[in-house]
């Protein structure tokens, strides 16, 4: 496998080079948005500056070269998920838009008595619009719960039944870190006649992803975790389900043609892009697959392995600090969630931050999985492509240094 060139690639990342209070930066806040390369910046700067023009509406130049340059980045989604066709890309504001359309047409599906089946480790984004469609047709919704730091899959599948009509999991846990074996769980929810659908915000970014493979019904990603710009995502379904669904948004360009009383949608998939598009979001969002099937998703995971494999084991050895997720490095992903004894983390995060390194800190937006947990909140680091050994390095170090600053001062 190649290996990836971090130091040249870091290269390509601007805002990296930079001192945080008086530091060198070490961005470890991946999970929650990652830093745009200029070939991404430059993307969007050119599209404003030569083809800024509604698609899909008008015959003059400026339109066909926007329409064009549009359609060609949900082609290059197509091929970077490896869908059948385009009709299968719905361009989204992010994961929680896509969630959320899902949900939506979970509604026409669910009636009283029916269940929904879903994990204590998901996301708010992947609980709250699970929460509102059980709410309101009658469905239950059901937790699946956790096994030395990951999901429990025995406790998942006892819980399949013919009553189970949506399974909706992470794919990688934005907490735990583990990485969920979706294409086998889709293959135990088909059984019972199911939809499957996968939470893919911590996984496209740093996998392959092949949702042919995965057979899953649903995807969804988000731009902005994979060095896209904000306000852009991904929902892939599969054709066959996404002609069942009706838009959740009207108007625009998503009809075919409107009556005094009535209207008509076009075909997939515009007919769920209703009003103007985030049209530079989707085309940057293009060069950012373009730049991360250069750099090889093969490759990215395996660099993040590697990671994982250098920093748990000297994070593991502190003492006094608890590490969230599978202890094993091989089945932990790039996302490492963790407490100092008798420190609150945003008082953590916070003297790290004097040290240059950013991480995050709080309930992660899955608060049922924190709740869990037993605690109240964490800290949590996250890898991608331009982090180093050097940056695993100053994690550990700016961990020692807060806790032994904290511990004179108690």
């Amino acid at each position: 496998m190649v290996e990836i060139d971090t130091y040249k690639i870091r290269q390509d990342f601007p805002i990296l080079d930079q001192l945080v209070n008086d530091e060198p930066l070490v961005y470890l806040d991946n999970a929650a948005t990652t830093q745009k390369p200029r070939q991404v910046l430059e993307v969007l700067q050119a599209y404003y500056e030569n083809d800024n023009a509604n698609v899909h509406r008008g015959v003059h130049t400026l339109a066909e070269r926007a329409t064009a340059e549009y359609e060609a980045a949900r082609e290059k989604a197509r091929s970077f998920i490896n869908a059948k066709s385009t009709k299968e890309v719905l361009f989204t504001r992010g994961t929680t838009t896509g969630l959320n359309w899902v949900a939506r047409f979970a509604e026409s599906v669910l009636k009283e008595g029916d269940e929904v089946l879903i994990s204590v480790m998901e996301h708010h984004s992947n609980i709250i619009p699970w929460q509102q469609a059980c709410q309101k047709t009658g469905a239950k919704l059901v937790y699946a719960y956790l096994k030395d730091g990951a999901l429990d899959l025995d406790d998942l599948y006892s819980k399949l039944s013919d009553k189970t009509k949506f399974v909706s999991l992470a794919h990688v846990s934005n907490v735990l870190g583990c990485i969920n074996p979706v294409k086998e769980i889709a293959e135990q929810a088909h059984k019972f006649g199911a939809y499957m659908v996968v939470d893919g915000a911590q996984s496209a970014p740093h996998m392959t992803i092949d949702v042919q493979d995965l057979d899953c019904d649903f995807f969804a990603l988000s731009g902005h975790k994979m060095l896209g710009p904000t306000g852009i995502g991904v929902l892939y379904g599969k054709e066959e389900v996404l002609n069942l669904m009706s838009p959740v948004e009207f108007g625009g360009e998503m009809i075919d043609f409107v009556y005094e009383q009535e209207a008509t949608w076009k075909e997939l998939p515009w007919k769920f892009e209703a009003g103007t598009s985030n049209i530079a979001g989707a085309i940057a969002l293009g060069a950012a697959f373009d730049y991360l099937l250069e750099v090889g998703m093969d490759a990215i995971h395996q660099h993040e392995q590697e990671l994982v494999a250098y920093v748990l084991p000297k994070l593991q050895a502190i003492d006094g600090l608890t590490v969230y997720g599978p202890a094993d490095a091989d089945k932990h992903a790039g996302v490492i969630a963790f407490n100092l004894e008798g420190l609150h983390p945003h008082d953590v995060a916070t003297a790290m931050d004097y040290e240059g390194v950013a991480v995050r800190a709080g309930h992660h937006c899955a608060q049922p999985l924190i709740n869990h947990l037993g605690i109240h909140s964490a800290a949590r680091a996250s890898f991608y492509i331009y982090n180093t050994k050097e940056d695993c390095d100053k994690l550990v170090e700016a961990i020692l240094k807060t806790k032994e600053f904290f511990n004179g001062t108690l």
